[in-house]
């Protein structure tokens, strides 16, 4: 038996078959079908505003990697232990706790570009491979681990699924992500590289390494580690590379390390104007350093200028309860001297908004006030004003925001959402003009299936509200619901021909994916109630 460092000092198999086990199109799949059952279990915080922010600044990284034509899919997790992974398909998903460790975007990035390494090198695939050569993937294993769950029965069977599929995802990132060190060095590196080329700080990563190993040794005493530790084990040689390369790379050298017939390793050094971005990087020389558009608001921020607000609404979000989100801030305040930053106090108010809306519209006025620009403060009093009861002003604001931005998803989901909250057929139908421009985008949206369902149904339009309300069961993973709607839809006498169509297409692709899961036996606890 080969002793495990031997195993990890390997070069990565480049002529690995792992590409013949899954093809893309099955990659993503299955990729796809392990973020349902996620959604389905309630382990995902899918936010507008902390989507957009974490997918484009994904999408800035994947662009600048070394397959820029890979779809990537970035996703939050509500869980406040500090995690990050990959699976097939480009699938990156990243805890909450991870975000609010960091100290600043950068850091997060660090993060997400090593990730976006391991899909790029197809050390997932590799995995895969070695785990179950001659099997099913091992995200089916997830979804059989939730049936064993299921199979105990009784008025607990949630909770087994539950821990179930936790148990699974400890499976997946032992078994499937747990790489060796060649695979994290190689991630390390590529990643590193990929930051530069995104205009973040390359000492980033070595930063927030740093903090990940200042984390263990605080838990050295009984506490548990990290997952993200677990999983990314942090030495001092790795923080160190980490260090070398970011000096590497603003010295304007960088060294690249390639394999060798016969085995080996041969680095060069290489002159960086030989590694620059690939094309499709978003990249202007005319702009300063640093210094990026958002395709969707008219008015370019720097990088990084969005993530206190999005710290702090993650923050207010991830907490047990409002009650507990406002304690938190209530304790920050305390330690602090200058008292809460601006941001800061934007997550208290964020905390407020459920059953304090009135006091959450003043502070968010007054922040507004300090800060006209920013979309966050924006969305949040609008919400604020119609649930404190004026409607008209809050409408008026959105309109606003909806004409400087039109096609933003966040403003978009948000006024639609207030539409909804506000009730009435005419509020429905003008939720249902908001959201139209997102249809063609919003395939793999659940947020936005289930407002425009809410929003068609107030409206009347009862035959789309039930297309959208099946949309939103599949993605939240519950196709057999989704089946059931729509053929219960297509029996309808007053459907016309382009509606009709539309089901029978999506009857048609949601029906392999339950006959599958049929095979694997599993089947939708609440239909099997019924």
């Amino acid at each position: 038996m080969r002793a495990p460092a031997q195993e990890d000092a390997r070069l990565p198999d480049i002529g690995s078959s792992a590409g013949e086990l899954l093809n893309p199109a099955k990659q993503a799949e299955y990729g796809g079908m392990m973020l349902r059952e996620l959604r389905n279990y309630g382990y995902l915080l899918e936010d507008p505003l902390l989507d957009d922010w974490l997918q484009s600044m994904g999408n800035r990284l994947g662009s600048s990697s070394d397959r820029p034509e890979q779809p990537y899919t970035f996703f939050m997790l509500k869980d406040r232990q500090i995690n990050a992974f990959a699976t097939l398909g480009g699938y990156i998903g990243m805890n909450a706790g991870l975000v609010l460790t960091a100290h600043r975007e950068d850091e997060v990035a660090a993060v997400l570009a090593h990730e976006v390494a391991h899909v790029t090198q197809q050390h997932v695939l590799r995995g895969v491979e070695r785990a179950q050569r001659d099997q099913v993937p091992i995200l089916l294993g997830m979804l059989a681990a939730i049936v064993a769950a299921q199979a105990a029965g009784g008025s607990s069977s949630g909770e087994a699924s539950e821990a179930a599929i936790a148990s699974a995802m400890a499976l997946i990132q032992q078994n499937q992500i747990n790489y060796t060190r060649s695979n994290e060095s190689e991630a390390d590196r590529l990643g590193i590289r990929t930051l530069s080329r995104s205009g973040y700080d390359v000492d980033a990563m070595a930063d927030f390494f740093e903090r990940m190993s200042f984390a263990m040794r605080g838990n050295s005493g009984g506490y548990s580690v990290p997952d993200y530790l677990r999983t990314h084990p942090v030495t001092t040689t790795r923080v160190s590379e980490s260090k070398q390369r970011a000096e590497q790379l603003k010295r304007g050298m960088v060294t690249a390390t390639t394999s060798v017939p016969g085995g080996g390793e041969r680095v060069e050094r290489m002159d960086p104007r030989k590694v620059q971005a690939p094309p499709s990087a978003t990249v202007n020389p005319l702009l300063p350093s640093g210094f990026r558009f958002d395709p969707f608001d008219p008015v370019a921020e720097p990088v990084g200028s969005q993530f206190a607000w999005a710290q702090e609404r993650l923050r207010a979000l991830t907490a047990n309860t409002p009650d507990a989100a406002i304690r938190e801030y209530e304790s920050l305040r305390r330690s602090s001297p200058d008292g809460l930053t601006d941001p800061q106090r934007y997550g208290l108010a964020v905390a407020r908004l459920a059953r304090q809306p009135a006091a959450a519209a003043a502070e968010l006025s007054a922040l507004l006030d300090r800060h006209p620009d920013s979309l966050w403060v924006a969305l949040a009093l609008g919400e604020a004003e119609s649930r404190s009861g004026r409607a008209a002003q809050a409408n008026q604001r959105f309109d606003e925001l909806l004409r400087r931005m039109p096609g933003n998803r966040p403003v978009a989901l948000s006024y639609a959402r207030v539409l909804v909250e506000q009730g009435g057929s005419e509020a429905g139908r003008r939720a249902q003009e908001v959201l139209r421009p997102l249809l063609a985008r919003a395939g793999a949206d659940p947020v936005f299936q289930q407002t425009f369902a809410r929003a068609s149904e107030l409206a009347g339009d009862t035959s789309r509200a039930a297309e959208a309300y099946a949309e939103a069961a599949f993605l939240n993973g519950r196709p057999e619901q989704a089946l059931i709607q729509l053929e219960t839809l297509k029996k309808r006498g007053d459907l016309d021909y382009v509606t009709r169509s539309r089901v029978d297409a999506r009857i048609a692709a949601i029906t392999p994916t339950v006959l599958e899961l049929r095979q694997q036996g599993i089947r939708d606890p609440d239909m099997e109630r019924r």
